[in-house]
C-alpha cells in the first residue's frame, strides 16, 4: 500500500458517532441520513490495556497498541510490557522511504500522537518527547516530515528552541492559518497554540481547523513518490468527554468528521490509499438521553455558540448574567439564571460546571463518569482492502494489519 491515513478520534465511542447522526438529523420526522462514518463502518475493536492495576486503558497504552501492534500498560509510549522499545508504523513507513505526518488538536507531543513517534516511560515527559521528534532518526533522517497542532510552550523553551533547530534542518515553521496556507515547503512544523488548540467552536480565523491541517499535510506528503503515512487525531473529543461537555464534544466530533471527509476525498478513485478512522477508547460514558425522557434534544446544543469554558470565563469578566444571551439562544428559566448568577461569586470552574449541568439537563444528555470507559469502539475504513478491518478485533490488530500492508 502506497499511502496510509489513520485517524483517531480520541475518546470517540459509539455513542458519540451515533449522537452525531442525531445532531445532523435535527428532526422528529423521517429516517436519519447516514453520516460519512456510517457509510464507512466496518467493525469494532477492543481497547483494554495490559495494566495490572487497571483494565481500562489510557491514551498512551491504547495509542501504543494502535501504533505498534503491542498492547502494554498505561502511561508508557512505544514500549511493550517489558519496557522494551517496539517499532511504530510511522517509523516503519519512514524506514520504507515514505513521508510521515502527525496532525492533532492537542499539543503534538501529547499521548496518542506521541505513541507513534516516541519510546518513553511516561507520557508526561512532554519536553523529552518534543526533543525526540527532532533528535531521533530513521536511516539518518528525522522521523516526522509534517507536524501540525498545538504546543509552542514545549518547542520554544528557554533551554532549547526546537523551532529554530527544525528550520536548520530544512523545515518551515508556521504559527497561523495564513502562514500555513501560503507556505509551500515539503517539510513543516506548524504550532498554533501554546498547548492545545481552542475547541473548533471557540477558534478564531487565525487557527486552522483539523480538516485544514489534514489537507495541508496531504498536499505535502503526497509529493513523495514512495507514498506516506499520516496520523490525524481529533484529540479533544476526549477532553470534552472528561468535562461531560456535550457542546465541546459535538464541536470536536464535527471537526473530526470534516477531517475524515478530507481523507476520504483524497482516497477517492485511488487504488493506492487506505483510510482508517477509529478511537483509542471512549470517554465519559455518554448516553443519548437520560432520566427516562425518551427525547434527546440536539437543537439545544446547536443553539449554543461557545463552549461552557469560554462562556464561564466571559461571565466572570463581565459579572453580568445578561452576557449569557450572547452565547445561549434557547429559553432559560429564571431559576437557571439565578443559579448561574450565584456562581459568579465563586471560581470560573464553578460557573463552567453549572453551565455544563444546565446544558446536559436541557439537551437530555447523560454521562456516567469523568474518565475513560472500557467498551469496544468503532472502526471505519475507506479504500482498497478496507475489508481487512471488518468484524471485531483487538486494537493491536489494526497496527499489525497496517505493518503487513506496508511490506
Amino acid at each position: 500500500m502506497k499511502n496510509v491515513i489513520l485517524l483517531i478520534g480520541d475518546g470517540m465511542g459509539f455513542s458519540y458517532t451515533t449522537g452525531l447522526r442525531y445532531f445532523h438529523h435535527g428532526s422528529q420526522k423521517g429516517l436519519m441520513k447516514p453520516t460519512i462514518f456510517d457509510q464507512c463502518f466496518v467493525g469494532s475493536q477492543s481497547t483494554y490495556s495490559l495494566d495490572l492495576r487497571s483494565n481500562i486503558t489510557d491514551s498512551a497504552a491504547a495509542g501504543t497498541a494502535l501504533a505498534t501492534g503491542y498492547k502494554t500498560y498505561n502511561g508508557v509510549l512505544g514500549l511493550d510490557v517489558n519496557n522494551q522499545a517496539v517499532p511504530t508504523i510511522l517509523e516503519y513507513a519512514k524506514f520504507r522511504g515514505k513521508s510521515t505526518g502527525l496532525v492533532g488538536t492537542s499539543q503534538i507531543n501529547h499521548a496518542t500522537l506521541a505513541a507513534f513517534a516516541s519510546h518513553i516511560e511516561s507520557r508526561d515527559q512532554y519536553e523529552q518527547i518534543a526533543d525526540d521528534y527532532l533528535d531521533e532518526r530513521i536511516e539518518g533522517k528525522q522521523k516526522i516530515d509534517v507536524m501540525l497542532g498545538g504546543g509552542t510552550s514545549f518547542f520554544l523553551r528557554e533551554d532549547r528552541n526546537l523551532a529554530e533547530e527544525f528550520t536548520s534542518h530544512q523545515y518551515s515553521f508556521v504559527t497561523n492559518l495564513q502562514e500555513l496556507m501560503t507556505n509551500k515547503t515539503e517539510r513543516l512544523l506548524g504550532l498554533f497554540a501554546p498547548v492545545e488548540l481552542p475547541k473548533q467552536i471557540d477558534r478564531d480565523s487565525a487557527i486552522p481547523s483539523l480538516s485544514q491541517m489534514t489537507n495541508a499535510a496531504l498536499k505535502r506528503l503526497q509529493q513523495n513518490p514512495n507514498g506516506f503515512f499520516l496520523l490525524v487525531e481529533g484529540s479533544q473529543i476526549d477532553w470534552a468527554g472528561h468535562d461531560n461537555d456535550i457542546v465541546g464534544a459535538m464541536s470536536e466530533l464535527k471537526d473530526f468528521e470534516a477531517a475524515f471527509e478530507e481523507a476520504v476525498k483524497f482516497a477517492l478513485h485511488r487504488e493506492d490509499t487506505i483510510v482508517i478512522a477509529t478511537a483509542d477508547h471512549s470517554t465519559g460514558g455518554m448516553s443519548i438521553d437520560r432520566n427516562d425522557n425518551y427525547k434527546w434534544n440536539p437543537s439545544v446544543i446547536k443553539s449554543i455558540t461557545a463552549t461552557p469554558t469560554v462562556i464561564a470565563a466571559r461571565l466572570h469578566e463581565t459579572k453580568d448574567i445578561t452576557t449569557l444571551k450572547q452565547y445561549i439562544k434557547f429559553p432559560l428559566q429564571e431559576q437557571d439564571l439565578q443559579k448561574i448568577q450565584s456562581t459568579l461569586e465563586m471560581e470560573v470552574k464553578d460557573t463552567k460546571l453549572a453551565l455544563i449541568d444546565m446544558i446536559n439537563h436541557y439537551s437530555s444528555t447523560g454521562w456516567t463518569t469523568k474518565g475513560h470507559t472500557g467498551e469496544d469502539v468503532p472502526i471505519y475504513a475507506y479504500g482498497l482492502n478496507r475489508h481487512l478491518f471488518s468484524g471485531r478485533m483487538e486494537n493491536s490488530d489494526i497496527a499489525r494489519i497496517l505493518f503487513e500492508m506496508l511490506d
